[in-house]
């Protein structure tokens, strides 16, 4: 009895012992991961710089409005030399007769067509490999059929992002701006992941890319066999890619505004609950060091919030405690994520983190623990 009074007697320390260890881990990954993004500087191109030719890839599967839209802003790049393969992944709407009318106007793009097959079943990275095989510079970029550049600069943006080391460019691709809350989870989110993966790639230990706004050397592709490793996977074309072939040497990144690619944002909860569900799956078969890095970051922000709650309803007389540390991680949020959110183009959002903060990790969480048992998950 007198051991259950000492335990009750010191229960509240041991409780705000638990939210001072989640909040040591978070100020961590803040202050010292995020704050490498925060210090970056952004270099102009350089006057001279030689710009070698590219393969810029794209796989389309019924987009026909998305190819009518934003293909012309890729075949408009201020270039000297460079062609866009468009991959036809068996659309069944008018994406085959847009892209031949395209083709017959710009002599350097190209049409790779995927048919049907009765018992093939492939996804993206079948397509992405297909318009790997057709292209004939080593550099290749690649985007999404649903996404426009920044600027007509944007390839010679990530050109000049490759030095004699590099084989790996990692880009930017934010959504457009819309009204609603799934719209600023949406962009939240995007920012969130741009400025992990970004920070670690800075850190030498990159993890991830996004296949929106990416690029890679042709040779690291067929080098490292392609994705057979993890080609069961329905996605991951780009963050497994970069997780499988990056090292300390060989990523670097592109961020200023002429080399963002802006993307369609998904307008229901249904669509955007599936896009996160195959990221998630793809996750899994992370790196061991990087699925526990990520997985630490996301799960001590997830239990910060729950111990700031608890602790808050379980000892009223002490709420200073809790709000306390809640402010100073949201006071080092401020002072570390302002300077991200300005080179990441949604310098707003700092407004909103509060909210959105608390919302994405219990969001995120909760749609991780059921989407992982998902096996069958299409690329579209």
């Amino acid at each position: 009895m007198l051991d259950l009074h000492v335990f009750l007697a010191n229960l509240p320390y041991i409780a705000f012992g638990v939210l001072g260890l989640f909040l040591c881990i978070q100020l961590y990954y803040i202050l010292f991961v995020y704050s490498k993004l925060s210090r970056y500087q952004i270099k102009p191109i350089q006057e001279g710089t030689e710009f070698p030719p590219l393969s810029v890839i794209i796989c389309a599967h019924n987009e026909q409005d998305n190819i009518a839209q934003f293909l012309p802003e890729i075949m408009h790049q201020d270039y000297p030399n460079f062609e866009v393969i468009v991959v036809n992944d068996f659309s069944t709407d008018n994406t085959p007769w847009i892209l031949h009318e395209f083709e017959a106007k710009y002599p350097n793009l190209k049409i790779v067509d995927i048919k049907e097959h009765i018992r093939l079943k492939h996804g993206k990275k079948f397509a992405v490999s297909m318009g790997i095989k057709a292209s004939k510079h080593e550099i290749l970029v690649f985007t999404d059929a649903d996404c426009a550049p920044q600027s007509n600069q944007w390839l010679k943006e990530v050109a000049a992002a490759f030095r004699p080391e590099t084989e790996i460019v990692l880009g930017y691709s934010p959504y457009f701006k819309k009204k609603g809350v799934l719209n600023l989870l949406i962009r939240f989110e995007t920012s969130h992941t741009a400025m992990s993966y970004f920070s670690y790639a800075l850190k030498g230990n990159a993890y991830m890319g996004v296949g929106r706004n990416m690029a890679y050397k042709k040779d690291l592709f067929f080098r490292n066999k392609g994705f057979a490793a993890h080609m069961h996977i329905k996605s991951g074309d780009d963050d497994l890619f970069v997780n499988q072939n990056a090292n300390p040497v060989n990523v670097n990144i592109v961020l200023s505004a002429g080399s963002i690619v802006y993307s369609e944002p998904k307008t229901t909860w249904k669509s955007y609950y599936k896009q996160k569900a195959r990221h998630s799956g793809a996750s899994t078969i992370y790196k061991k060091r990087h699925q526990r890095m990520l997985g630490t970051q996301l799960l001590s922000a997830f239990l910060f919030y729950i111990a700031v709650i608890a602790t808050t309803v379980a000892f009223p007389m002490y709420w200073y405690v809790p709000l306390s540390a809640y402010l100073l991680r949201l006071i080092a949020q401020w002072i570390i994520f302002n300077n991200i959110y300005k080179k990441l183009a949604v310098k707003e959002l700092i407004w909103w983190l509060p909210l959105v903060d608390f919302i994405y990790y219990f969001y995120i969480c909760i749609n991780g623990m059921f989407s992982r048992k998902k096996k069958k998950i299409s690329w579209k």
